[in-house]
């Protein structure tokens, strides 16, 4: 049941950590606190998880005219989204959120690889493997 534990509240900590220093860099986007900090980080992958690939299904046409950058404009709403329901969370207009989505994406990139090693052991699993069941 805790197996996969550890690499969510890796990736948590990789998320907080990439809106910590986004927050740092982009005079747009603060934080209250530690807590608005943790909420919206747990938020970010919750909508990562289910709202963005649901925005790309219904924009999948836009995306594949633009020639898949209308994602940068996704990861930015979907920031924006978070900024809008989590109260200690500011966020100061579009292009605050698409730089720093943009950024936070690259951070993410480059300290998943650091931190978790690139290895599949550190992938959360969405569905039980073949013959198995969660219960």
């Amino acid at each position: 049941m805790f197996a996969n534990l550890t690499p969510f509240l890796m990736h948590w900590a990789i998320t907080a950590l990439g809106l910590w220093v986004a927050s740092h860099v982009f005079k747009g986007m603060r934080f209250d606190g530690t807590g608005a900090l943790a909420i919206s980080a747990l938020l970010l992958g919750l909508a990562n998880a289910v709202v963005r690939p649901l925005l790309v299904f219904l924009t999948l046409p836009l995306t594949l005219i633009t020639f898949g950058l209308f994602l940068l404009v996704i990861n930015a709403l979907v920031l924006m989204l978070v900024a809008r329901l989590v109260r200690g969370f500011h966020l100061n207009g579009f292009w605050t959120a698409f730089w720093a989505s943009l950024f936070m994406s690259l951070l993410s990139l480059v300290l998943g690889a650091f931190i978790l090693g690139g290895t599949p052991d550190f992938t959360i699993e969405t569905s039980p493997a073949p013959g198995q069941t969660w219960l």
